[in-house]
């Protein structure tokens, strides 16, 4: 950023405050992402960089993996302009293969494993995938299989799971993992263009609403890796460090901090196939990571489920909540209960993803997302206009500028249209900056509550609902009313054993927010919340089960 930002870089408040040992206003390098982990090979060789289910692997080991995967790809004639679906849970070969495909010079293309066959369909003709990398349980093989008549894939790459019903099938469309890495691990190294050249197809809801395919070139995700690095640099020793990864890294949250930062530092990468709290905190216990970035709902998990009582996580240097906002009373729970430092942090698929963070060595601010990392400029922009930025502490769209911003949606120019303006990605997300240079977050702009025409944000609502000792999870929507135009709501998991009411969380609330983001309604429910594959709550869904529309 830095020559392209001098004529504001002096004027940027959060300067004062930016975390001691880092600067704002720096230029991020930009290369192939396979130079992160053919870097960290030659620097920590022998040292561990997978473990799964009690497999180690080394970073010497997952070197020659990945050349042998991309040597194999090369012979079926994977390169440039191929796609390549990953379509698995946390596993080696999802890494192995990410990086292989990379080093074809292809693009890989993230699936949710709990996509159903039409999810499947819909994004392998959107990105136009050529192959699917899955394990061979059927779970995962037979939707692959179900659809690999129907769509325009060539064939499927199945990867041994150990599964006593695993699938065998015959015929030359299938390809077994086995004769991909039966070679000798020299492949041709592509010519990439980071710039220019698409590294990975992560799909979206994005801020307008449809799936789409967000192009992110190898120059967006090796610069906000790097990013990222600057970021955890003063408290993480390279080489020393473990991360524990319970996102599912076919999210992007995941991607880029659990997979290829952790392996820019020469983290030991702890993958987890499946979250399950009492087989994961025994993990925790056991492998003891430095470093434990996750969604909300995992923390919360940890702090109220009885496993969890009395556990220690002193050995950990810093959580990082993303991927959803961080309610207060979650943080304060986690906290208490483990002893561990929890931080928020920002992003979106269309930043690569990571945007904001609080500080690994510094103030962490409750209810904000922290400063923007280095290389990128956060605006507060006009509402109504959508072109004139706004000064401290008046809210707006936050607006951001940076080598991480992807190249756009595939195929998709209008789409890209509608979030690119004048240089700047719209994230559709409303906030504003403190005294401090410290992002808090509103809402979204499409979950905004008109009632009677004064804006109401669901957001600020659920962390006053948080606060509340019996409260296990919430969620707030606007409804229509024919009255108001729309009325606040509230949907809310009491913590088992708990006796709480409507009448009690209306009195509770009664000095935490203003009458008119009083919910009219407070539907209590004995069965956890509707939430996305990665355990984040699902505004959307739950709208959805109640039969309601916006």
């Amino acid at each position: 950023m830095g020559a392209n930002n001098t004529a504001v870089s002096g004027n940027i408040i959060w300067n004062k405050a930016y975390p001691e040992g880092l600067s704002w206003d720096v230029d991020v390098a930009v290369a192939p992402v396979f130079d992160i982990l053919d870097e960290s090979v030659k620097q920590f060789a022998a040292r561990p960089a997978i473990y799964f289910e009690g497999m180690s692997m080394t970073y010497a080991e997952l070197g020659a993996l990945v050349n042998k995967v991309a040597a194999g790809l090369q012979k079926m004639g994977v390169g440039k302009g191929t796609k390549i679906g990953l379509f698995m849970p946390n596993t080696h070969y999802s890494v192995a293969f990410y990086y292989g495909v990379l080093k074809t010079g292809a693009t890989v293309v993230n699936y949710n494993p709990l996509y159903v066959e039409r999810e499947l369909e819909y994004q392998i003709g959107d990105s136009e995938t050529d192959y699917m990398v899955t394990l061979d349980m059927p779970t995962l093989f037979d939707k692959a299989d179900h659809v690999l008549g129907s769509t325009r894939m060539k064939g499927i790459i199945l990867c041994p799971s150990g599964a006593a019903d695993a699938a065998t099938p015959s015929g030359d469309e299938y390809i077994a993992y086995g004769d991909i890495i039966d070679n000798d691990g020299v492949y041709a190294a592509p010519v990439i263009n980071p710039q220019e050249d698409v590294a990975v197809l992560q799909y979206t809801g994005g801020t307008t609403g449809t799936p789409k395919g967000a192009m992110l070139t190898h120059a967006n995700l090796y610069a906000n890796t790097t990013q990222i690095e600057m970021w955890h640099s003063p408290i993480v020793v390279p080489g020393q460090e473990r991360i524990i990864g319970a996102i599912p890294l076919f999210h992007v949250f995941s991607m880029t901090v659990v997979m290829n930062m952790a392996l820019k530092m020469g983290m030991e990468v702890i993958l987890v196939p499946k979250f399950d709290p009492e087989a994961f905190i025994a993990l925790l216990k056991d492998k003891k990571p430095t470093f434990f970035p996750a969604v909300p709902t995992i923390f919360n998990a940890l702090a109220v489920h009885p496993a969890g009582e009395g556990l220690d996580l002193s050995f950990v240097k810093f959580c990082l909540s993303g991927g959803a906002p961080l309610p207060q009373g979650i943080k304060d729970a986690f906290e208490k209960r483990t002893g561990a430092k929890l931080g928020e942090g920002y992003g979106l698929t269309e930043a690569s993803p990571v945007v904001c963070c609080n500080p690994t060595n510094g103030l962490v601010k409750v209810g904000t997302i922290g400063m923007p990392i280095p290389g990128t400029l956060v605006e507060i922009i006009d509402m109504e206009d959508g072109v004139t930025p706004l000064a401290q502490g008046e809210k707006g769209e936050v607006c951001l500028k940076g080598q991480q911003v992807m190249k756009g949606y595939y195929n998709k120019p209008e789409e890209t249209d509608k979030v690119i303006k004048n240089g700047r990605l719209h994230t559709g997300d409303v906030g504003y900056i403190d005294e401090d240079g410290y992002i808090r977050l509103v809402d979204r702009m499409k979950d905004l509550i008109l009632v009677r025409g004064y804006n109401v944000y669901p957001t600020q609502i659920e962390g006053a609902i948080s606060l509340h000792v019996d409260v296990e999870e919430c969620i707030v929507a606007g409804v229509p009313d024919d009255e108001r135009g729309e009325t606040v709501w509230a949907w809310v998991k009491a913590r088992d054993g708990s006796e709480l009411s409507e009448a009690a969380l209306k009195t509770f609330l009664a000095d935490k927010i203003s009458p008119i983001e009083m919910p009219r309604k407070i539907v209590l429910r004995d069965t956890p919340l509707p939430k996305t594959a990665v355990g984040k709550l699902s505004r959307k869904l739950l709208l959805e089960e109640e039969g309601i529309e916006r």
